[in-house]
């Protein structure tokens, strides 16, 4: 810079116009002063990368990546928050395409629109129109501002609706959703078959019990009768046996004798349990001399009196 000093080149015998000093003096100015610069940069055109056509990016995957990426790499140096997460490829994973598409969709820009400013008179004694011209430079920035937003979102917009990875993402997860619902409905199917199925086993053995019980009361009422009649058959065998025995009498008996032998042989029969009238029955069985069989009736009469259930005299017949 020194050596295009006016002074210097004066000194050099060079008098040509200061003009390209004056330049570079401001080209420095601008560079040294992260306000200027930064506005500067605002308006590198240049490096503005326009976004591509949809039928230049559907030529192939390879193709709509890598233009694509040009585009937000590009957008990227206007970002206030670094890294800046790139556009990516067809391997990216859900992850990193959300991750990229949040930050776009929330992208703060440094970028500024001073460069579209007005010139603001410098004449002191017009500051009412120092002012207008000001407010409107900065309404202006704020318009632009909000168009530059606009702008973006809907470049992010136009490629969302192209991107692939999306629809691919989008289909993994109804898949995903899918296969929720089918194992949901798959589990409430079988909870329910499993409940018809337990109902059923209950109904079954349930009915099994009511078949068993119904059986057993069957067998019970069977068994029952079969005791009555078998007591009914062994008091006949008594009963006969009473007569075979002439009434426990000798000689010929009288109607009172007999009135009396079988109101004992009753009496007898009545102190006498089910299986006990059994084996004294069994004992009478096949006896016809009147002898034996009254000794048997007074062995029993003589072991219930022993049991204390007849009294002494009650059998006079009996144990005669």
């Amino acid at each position: 810079m020194l050596k295009h000093h006016p002074d210097k080149r004066a000194a050099a015998g060079n008098h040509e116009d200061d003009g390209f000093f004056k330049c570079i003096q401001k080209a420095t100015e601008v560079l040294s002063d992260p306000d200027k610069r930064r506005q500067y940069d605002s308006v590198d055109e240049n490096a503005d990368v326009e976004p591509p056509s949809k039928k230049e990016a559907s030529k192939s995957p390879a193709t709509f990546f890598k233009l694509w990426n040009k585009v937000f790499d590009s957008e990227a140096r206007f970002s206030k928050t670094k890294p800046v997460p790139r556009f990516g490829d067809d391997k990216s994973s859900r992850e990193q395409v959300e991750e990229f598409y949040n930050f776009w969709y929330n992208f703060d820009s440094w970028r500024t629109f001073e460069y579209l400013d007005e010139d603001v008179p410098d004449d002191n004694e017009n500051r009412d129109q120092k002012r207008h011209v000001e407010r409107k430079n900065n309404n202006q920035r704020k318009k632009k501002k909000t168009e530059d937003t606009q702008r973006l979102r809907k470049v992010v917009d136009d490629v969302l609706a192209q991107d692939e990875r999306i629809k691919k993402f989008r289909k993994e997860q109804n898949a995903q959703k899918n296969k929720k619902r089918l194992d949901r409905e798959a589990e409430e199917t079988r909870v329910k078959e499993e409940a018809v199925k337990a109902k059923e086993e209950q109904e079954r053995l349930q009915k099994e019990k009511e078949e068993a019980d119904k059986q057993e009361r069957a067998e019970g009422k069977k068994a029952k009768e079969a005791a009555k009649n078998a007591a009914k058959k062994n008091k006949r065998v008594v009963r006969t046996a009473a007569k075979d025995g002439k009434y426990f009498v000798d000689g010929e008996a009288t109607a009172a004798q007999i009135d009396a032998a079988l109101n004992e042989t009753d009496l007898l029969i009545a102190k006498l349990e089910v299986d006990e009238l059994a084996v004294f029955a069994s004992k009478l069985n096949g006896k016809s001399d009147a002898k034996e069989i009254k000794a048997v009736f007074a062995e029993q009469g003589k072991s219930l009196q022993d049991a204390g259930k007849v009294q002494s005299g009650e059998l006079k017949l009996i144990q005669a």
